[in-house]
């Protein structure tokens, strides 16, 4: 998983000049007929592009430094005020106007690409302008307080290495306190016009937002840096920021924080409401169709996705039959996945150090394999860490993308609560689908690619996720998944990924309840009533967000089968692979064209 840019759009990206993947990309991208190319137009447009980008970035820059552009690290904007809201729809509609005003005929293939992402993504913004998302600043899942507290360990997006680093973060804390300010503002709102979250979720954050409230400005988890200066720092330097920091905390930040959780507890889980999907809210059920067509980057339905999910839940339980008999099973295959989590011997660590060297293992095998696979690899290094143990008790495993300017690596962040409860046999899939071949391979490459800034650092979540799921498919290419218990680990989380095309179109279409939605994970994929209470709580506040993953992931197989049948045995997986991926992100009818003009191309 990456974090969630507003508006949907996802961390990624940067170019490996390959000539055999370059010539691949020329060919899928030349149209049967091309129209004089006018150079106007092409400036025209990546002038547009570049304004496009720019006020994304400045209208959300903790996401854009999340997604590796460092430029606003020294701000975090108010994106949840109304007015600066309805400035950005007013910026969208004009983009628009002006792109629709270029001829997309006169374009090169390249900018013809850009231009079709664009429109999408202009179209997709628009799209959510009569739904007040800004009403729902904070959840379990999602928020600016916590996003600023993980960063003050400096191994996050946030670089603390020198001064001007230093007071960066500083800037930021101190704007946090009226975007606190404007969030309890908009959550009064949401309550007069019944737009809240349930109950449950916010009994699950309040001991987050409890817990940064200190009881002292150096007890505070944002003067961490002010007890990690690197060893470079003049004594001026660390009087300086120790005093800033300090008038900072305790001036602004902490007495903000403890308005929030005094708000959240008292005024706001009172207020809260009972029900569980989206479709409870004032035309929450159109908001979700927006939602998950925002999602999947396709037309589908909920209902049709609900169906989709239903049928994959039944293929993977089938696959459970003939592998459970393998790891010692011989009972109803739906109860593979519960037997699994009671044998000891899935669960060997003792500390968290044991998990992480199994990584790096993998990682050191994974380095011999994956060229075979690809000629298109990041050189943007990735590293393993641990999650902070703020955010681990409702953290998910997730990767967060490279600095372009190289100041960090792209890094698998691994959720270790308790070591002797880490279950083994995920392992394996989990690294390739956060680490690599997974969301390193897309999305640090997509930063060396050369591209526009808006498809540099934007995206969109079916094609991010749908690449990290199909990833993990590779692992049986690669021989992975020799071992039985590799291999469950693999259905295991490939279930996960049908299950919440089941359970997330249940609760926002179909009035399933929270309770049902636990209790159908539970019974599923073997969780425990907490790790099950912890996905459905997940997909409550960000509802369509899990669709993508296999939604994606089924795009880019049935593309695979699709060119493997056409081309015989003129089929190269690296050139498919480089297809899909160099070009940087896509929506999926655009990544179908592409492959589809590849493989009349190959022939």
């Amino acid at each position: 998983m990456t974090r969630i840019f507003k508006l949907g759009a996802l961390g990624a990206a940067a170019l490996i000049a390959c000539a055999p993947a370059l010539a691949a990309e020329q060919a899928a991208n030349a149209p049967a007929k091309q129209a004089a190319v006018n150079p106007q137009a092409g400036k025209a447009l990546n002038t547009l592009a570049d304004e496009y980008y720019d006020a994304l970035a400045r209208f959300d820059p903790v996401s854009a430094s999340e997604s590796g552009d460092n430029r606003f690290i020294d701000q975090i904007g108010m994106s949840i005020a109304p007015a600066e809201r309805a400035k950005q729809f007013a910026r969208y509609k004009a983009f628009q106007k002006r792109l629709h005003a270029i001829k997309r005929e006169q374009l090169n293939s390249r900018d013809q690409t850009s231009y079709d992402i664009l429109d999408y993504e202009l179209t997709t913004a628009l799209r959510f302008e009569p739904f007040p998302e800004h009403l729902l600043p904070i959840n379990q899942m999602d928020s600016l307080p916590v996003t600023l507290a993980n960063y003050a360990s400096g191994q996050g997006a946030q670089p603390l290495s020198s001064v001007k680093d230093y007071r960066a973060y500083a800037s930021r804390l101190a704007q946090l306190g009226p975007w606190i300010d404007q969030a309890i503002a908009n959550m009064r709102e949401g309550i007069k016009r019944g737009i809240v979250h349930p109950k449950s979720v916010m009994r699950s954050a309040l001991p987050q937002f409890k817990q940064l409230v200190a009881g002292s400005t150096e007890e505070s988890i944002y003067y961490t840096p002010v007890k990690n200066f690197p060893a470079g720092f003049s004594d001026a330097d660390k009087r300086s920021l120790t005093k800033l920091y300090g008038d900072t905390i305790a001036g602004k930040l902490n007495p903000a924080l403890a308005r929030l959780s005094t708000f959240l507890e008292k005024e706001y889980i009172p207020a809260a409401r009972a029900s569980t999907g989206w479709n409870a809210l004032p035309n929450g059920a159109e908001w979700y169709k927006v939602r998950v067509a925002s999602q999947t980057t396709t037309n589908l339905t909920p209902e049709q996705i609900h169906e989709i999910g239903l049928k994959e839940v039944a293929r993977i339980q089938g696959e459970y039959g003939r592998i459970g008999p393998k790891m010692g099973y011989d009972g109803p295959a739906a109860g593979l996945p519960a037997w699994v989590s009671q044998q000891a011997k899935y669960k060997p660590f003792k500390n968290e150090q044991e998990v992480i060297d199994v990584y790096r293992k993998l990682d050191a095998q994974l380095r011999t394999k994956l060229p075979s696979m690809f000629n298109l690899m990041p050189k943007s290094p990735l590293d393993l860490r641990l999650e902070p143990e703020l955010s681990r008790a409702t953290a998910s495993d997730h990767y967060t993308p490279p600095a372009v300017d190289g100041s960090r690596p792209g890094v698998f962040w691994s959720v270790v609560n308790d070591p002797r409860q880490y279950g083994s046999t995920g392992m394996v899939t989990l690294y390739l689908h956060e680490g690599q071949p997974g969301h390193h391979f897309h999305i640090a490459l997509v930063q060396e690619l050369g591209l526009p800034n808006f498809r540099k650092f934007g995206g969109n979540n079916a094609f991010t996720e749908g690449w990290a799921l199909y990833a993990e498919t590779l692992g049986k290419d690669m021989g992975l998944f020799d071992k039985p218990e590799d291999y469950f680990g693999h259905l295991n989380d490939e279930m996960l990924r049908a299950a919440r095309l089941v359970v997330d179109t249940g609760m926002h279409t179909k009035g399933w309840t929270r309770e049902q939605g636990i209790k159908y994970f539970q019974e599923t994929l073997g969780y425990s009533e907490a790790d099950s209470r912890a996905q459905i709580e997940r997909y409550m506040v960000w509802p369509g967000q899990a669709l993508g993953y296999k939604i994606g992931s089924l795009k880019i197989m049935e593309l695979r089968r699709r060119a493997e049948n056409a081309l015989g045995d003129k089929f190269d997986i690296r050139k498919f692979h480089d297809i899909v991926l160099g070009e940087g992100t896509l929506p999926l009818s655009l990544l179908e064209a592409k492959v589809d003009r590849w493989i009349a191309a190959s022939k």
